[in-house]
């Protein structure tokens, strides 16, 4: 089996895998917050701090590769995208800022923290998760088809040579 070599190909592998990336991220999302509301993380109380900067640290990761990589190529190829672009680079500053203030308040949390302790860490991924959903799904609506048809031989830049 081989795999894509051509950045358009690099790049249509990037939107079918676009939403199985968001779903993911939902998920660990989801289980760490399950795990702060019940008041212990899913693993030992001391590897908190460990699954919630590992998390940060994935998003942070997928955000990156995008605004370096991703954006860039699509706003080359269809220049009608980088209103959209714009929108989803903001929504990513503003992602970086409470992943910051989440990598703080874990940093301050005690190893076996009473609930009480955990609130101020559950209070800012409850706002991350409904940050990340309308970003999501926005992402999800205008880029995944247009990531699509850059694989697609007719939009290559050098279709019909």
């Amino acid at each position: 089996m081989t795999t894509p070599s051509d950045p358009i190909d690099r790049l249509r592998a990037f939107g079918n895998q676009l939403t199985d990336t968001h779903l993911r991220l939902r998920d660990e999302l989801d289980d760490l917050r399950a795990a702060l509301a019940a008041g212990a993380p899913a693993a030992p109380t001391r590897d908190l701090g460990a699954h919630c900067l590992a998390f940060c640290a994935h998003l942070h990761e997928h955000h990156t590769d995008e605004d370096t990589t991703v954006f860039p190529a699509l706003a080359r190829r269809d220049p009608a995208l980088r209103p959209v672009l714009e929108q989803l680079e903001w929504d990513h500053r503003v992602v970086a800022q409470i992943l910051t203030r989440i990598t703080e308040l874990v940093g301050g949390v005690p190893p076996d923290p009473a609930p009480p302790a955990l609130r101020g860490v559950l209070g800012e991924l409850d706002g991350l998760t409904a940050l990340l959903e309308s970003h999501f799904r926005f992402e999800e609506k205008r880029l995944v088809d247009a990531l699509n048809a850059m694989g697609d031989p007719a939009h290559r830049p050098d279709a019909g040579r």
